[in-house]
């Protein structure tokens, strides 16, 4: 693409990472298949105590992949995978990869009539998930186009020691399948292999994963991504980390359905002779035991898992020499937490600061980076390689000074094919600019600094807008959660008859503050310190809890439908 008609400010400013780069020109598959003939003895994978060589694994993916043509798969067919991150999950997205096909990325826990969404929208034919959720499958399956549903359990992929374990406590949580369900067992359908897998000629621009994600208007999309879409990423990622070695280890513990966890966490890492350390339920007590027993290299998250880490009695004493990148995206990271956590690494021994990342499924995930040599209080840092940034009055392709606020758009080889099935939203979002390029609008405001740093300040359909005034609740969070009684914050509108929205906000306390008038008299009395009249919060609910959405971020709106129904709206 010819990009210079394009401002790159920061294009001085990004040290040893390269300005552009040269991409792997094949699939998915094929990136793994190079890197396992490079280091066939390298350790791709742990999991529950099980560590499994780049050549099992490849060796793996074909028995897989031809046991999938042999269930009558054929190119651009979709598979949906709702799986923890565990080895199936891994196994059966490369091999729906060789096989021709397009993997559909969809979480377990995700509602019955979601399912039944995801499934129609990718019409897929097969689909694999564990046994603790066929139940889910088995009564949505007749309103879909589903032909064979293959079921395994996380015994299947234990050693020996652990299997009568698990029998035994988590085995029993799961009810019996019935005798009658029309199912295909993963070992029988590992049988269906005959020693041959006939592969397809796959090209690197073919379609090869639809995400989901509430898409820059906030309704539920699929987001349809390339072989090139991911291997563009997994270069990226490593040349804005020159410090990685093949053979370091990621904890994998984000979700294999989101870009964050299935871009960087895992396709990275399996393209670059990384290991992952396959985390398969997810909370934080278990994130930092690994982090500890792995003396992990790199580590991701979101926001709210830092906060948590911080309060883990477990890593009181903990050695994190070991650490060479900490990564936060998948919402803002606040100048308080940042500090906060950059202290808590350095008390345990590592050598790094946290780095904030920004992106969105349209682009994978992160598009652009925190750089390892230089910061910025407040920003996210700089674009990847041959990724373009623009700051645009919103709605337009009019570019604004540096320094103003606008609609952030983003051009380069990591943005999305499309919506599905949605060719307007598609249209709406991906639009062709003055200088020849494509650019993503992502509905999302930010600044650019003369240097190229990028400033997030926050989603334009998250906005309050109170007489008349733009009010940014990410920012009032920042201003409450750098108060020494708040934990963490969310901030919504709730609607007003004269002003049309008031504020509200919802807090939860740091342990041990009470929950007293007195506790929201002092947070008041701050608010009006650092808060604009017209942005002042009406209310503050003190909450044990704040609701999650299930990649972790919290989840506003639950906290706006309940208010919506207290009114009766």
């Amino acid at each position: 693409m010819d990009t210079s008609k394009v401002k790159a400010p920061w294009k001085d400013y990004l040290g040893e990472v390269p300005f552009t780069l040269d991409y792997f020109s094949g699939t998915m598959y094929e990136a793994v298949l190079q890197i396992a003939e490079k280091y066939p003895d390298f350790i791709a994978y742990d999991f529950m105590g099980k560590a499994t060589k780049y050549k099992t694994f490849v060796r793996e993916i074909n028995r897989c992949a031809g046991a999938l043509k042999a269930l009558g798969l054929k190119e651009n067919d979709c598979v949906t995978i709702a799986m923890p991150n565990c080895p199936q999950a891994l196994k059966m997205f490369y091999a729906v990869n060789l096989a021709g096909g397009i993997c559909n990325m969809v979480h377990p826990l995700s509602a019955e009539k979601e399912i039944e969404f995801f499934l129609n929208e990718s019409k897929s034919k097969i689909a694999v998930t564990l046994d603790q959720f066929y139940e889910k499958f088995a009564c949505i399956r007749g309103g879909t186009g589903l032909e064979t549903l293959i079921i395994t359990s996380i015994k299947d992929e234990l050693p020996p020691h652990l299997k009568f374990g698990f029998a035994l406590t988590e085995g029993r949580k799961s009810k019996k399948l019935p005798a009658n369900a029309e199912i295909v067992f993963w070992k029988d359908f590992l049988r269906l292999y005959t020693g041959k897998v006939q592969g397809l000629e796959r090209r690197a621009e073919d379609p090869a994963v639809i995400l989901y994600s509430g898409g820059t208007t906030g309704t539920t999309k699929g987001i349809l991504l390339s072989n090139y879409n991911f291997n563009a990423l997994s270069g990226q990622v490593i040349a804005t980390n020159p410090m990685f070695r093949p053979g370091d280890r990621m904890l994998a513990a984000m979700p294999l359905f989101h870009g964050f966890g299935l871009g960087v966490c895992v396709h990275t890492m399996l393209t670059q002779g990384g290991r992952c350390i396959l985390i398969p339920r997810f909370t934080a007590e278990s994130y930092a035991k690994q982090i500890v027993k792995y003396k992990c290299n790199f580590i991701a998250g979101v926001p709210t898992l830092y906060e948590a880490l911080l309060r883990i009695p477990s890593m009181d004493g903990a050695d994190l020499s070991s650490l060479k990148g900490v990564f936060s995206g998948g919402d803002s990271l606040s100048v308080e937490l940042k500090k906060k956590f950059d202290s808590f690494l350095s008390e345990h021994n590592a050598a790094v600061q946290i780095r904030e990342g920004f992106g969105l499924t349209e682009c994978v995930t992160a598009s652009c980076l925190t750089p390892f040599h230089m910061a910025k209080e407040g920003s996210i840092g700089l674009p990847f390689p041959d990724t373009y940034y623009k700051i645009v009055k919103p709605g337009t392709d009019t570019e604004l000074p540096y320094g103003e606020e606008g609609e952030i758009v983003i051009s380069g080889p990591t943005v999305m094919m499309e919506y599905i099935n949605q060719p307007q939203e598609t249209a709406q979002t991906l639009r062709r600019h003055g200088d020849g390029l494509i650019w993503l609008h992502t509905g999302d405001l930010g600044v650019m600094d003369e240097q190229g740093f990028i400033y997030f300040r926050g989603r334009a359909k998250r906005m309050i807008i109170s007489s008349g005034y733009n009010i940014y609740p990410g920012q009032l969070e920042n201003i409450l959660d750098a108060n020494e009684l708040v934990h963490m914050s969310c901030v919504i509108g709730i609607p007003d008859p004269y002003k049309m929205q008031k504020v509200k906000a919802f807090v939860m306390l740091e342990p041990g503050v009470p929950e007293t008038e007195e506790t929201k008299d002092a947070l008041i009395s701050y608010c009006r310190r650092h808060i604009a009249k017209y942005a002042m919060p009406c209310d503050i609910e003190f909450r044990a809890e704040l609701p999650k959405t299930l990649v972790g971020k919290v989840a506003y709106r639950v906290l706006e439908e309940e208010e919506a129904a207290k009114r009766g709206l």
